[in-house]
């Protein structure tokens, strides 16, 4: 095995340290010593205050809007690279423009593919993430990619809540199949909604496939971003004759009205991943870290051994 706490280094941009403070601790090593330097027009720089040569970096930093997130990983790595460490292993939480992963009509870039080049260019030699949008993202990179899934710290939550006439519902068709795995998990129904939309962020209606009433119903996603979708179905689950709606995805973009959706909907609760942080006041959100789950799968990449052991569905 591997002397580990002499083989790597982790360090975070500045908006993922809150997450990468909580994987150090799990891994009982210090969080590198990283500046992020700002100049007056917007313009920054960082670097390592540390030497990194001959190291196993890994760098967290989730991309999230704002581009700033994603333009600092990247100096992140450059910088790495250009201080010989020996790799550059990007831990990324939430993977933003992950819904940009193909042309669905003429004219548009595929953003997932060009954030994908661009890390490539800048010298990644490892992806750690969670809960891409779409799974064929991973085979935008031409290095390893470790795809983990938040369901490893949600199905347990939503086990220890012993709710008795469990439902798993996905709140849209593209959604199944992730819908399915934890139903099979927690042996219970499967309900889908069909969603058709009006323009992005805008749902011009909706309808359920599959019995809720007098249930006690889970709408499984990826992310919430408006909150649109989620709410709108939980609404219309509890107009059915729902007993209890909630919500459970991995990453808590939401964005603009969310939170007021969220706490006016007929959701008892939703509960994220910390993969984003969330700050607005919003009685109804829970997060449960994943840090411990990322901090696992860092040690398992340096000592060579499985990642996909440590998967629940």
């Amino acid at each position: 095995m591997t002397d580990e706490k002499n083989s790597y280094l982790v360090f975070s941009g500045s908006a993922t340290r809150y997450l990468a403070e909580k994987i150090c601790a799990n891994l009982g090593c210090p969080l590198g010593n990283l500046v992020k330097t700002k100049f007056s027009d917007g313009e920054f720089a960082v670097s390592f205050e540390e030497s990194i040569r001959g190291r196993d970096v890994f760098l967290v930093q989730s991309t999230f809007p704002n581009s700033d997130n994603l333009m600092e990983l990247l100096l992140m790595m450059d910088a790495a690279k250009r201080a010989s460490a020996r790799s550059i292993n990007a831990v990324i939480p939430y993977f933003g423009w992950a819904r940009q992963d193909r042309k669905d009509k003429p004219r548009v870039s595929i953003g997932a593919k060009l954030v994908a080049d661009l890390l490539g260019v800048a010298g990644i030699d490892r992806l750690i993430t969670m809960d891409l949008h779409a799974d064929q993202i991973q085979g935008f990179f031409d290095v390893p990619v470790d795809h983990l899934y938040g369901s490893g710290v949600i199905l347990p939550y939503l086990k220890n809540l012993q709710l008795e006439n469990l439902v798993i519902a996905s709140p849209d068709v593209g959604g199944a199949k992730r819908a399915k795995s934890y139903a099979k998990y927690l042996d219970c129904p499967l309900v889908l909604c069909n969603k058709t939309r009006a323009r992005a962020n805008v749902i011009a209606e909706m309808q359920i496939i599959g019995d809720v009433k007098d249930k006690d119903v889970v709408i499984v996603d990826d992310m919430v971003d408006t909150a649109g979708t989620i709410t709108k179905a939980a609404d219309i689950m509890k107009a059915a004759g729902a007993r209890s709606v909630r919500a459970v995805a991995s990453h808590c973009v939401m964005s603009g009205p969310a939170s007021d959706r969220v706490q006016n909907s007929a959701l008892e609760e939703i509960v994220f991943t910390d993969s984003i942080p969330y700050a607005q006041r919003c009685a109804k959100v829970k997060q449960l870290s994943v840090a411990e789950m990322f901090a696992e799968t860092i040690r398992r990449v340096i000592n060579n051994e499985s990642i996909s052991s440590q998967y629940i569905v």
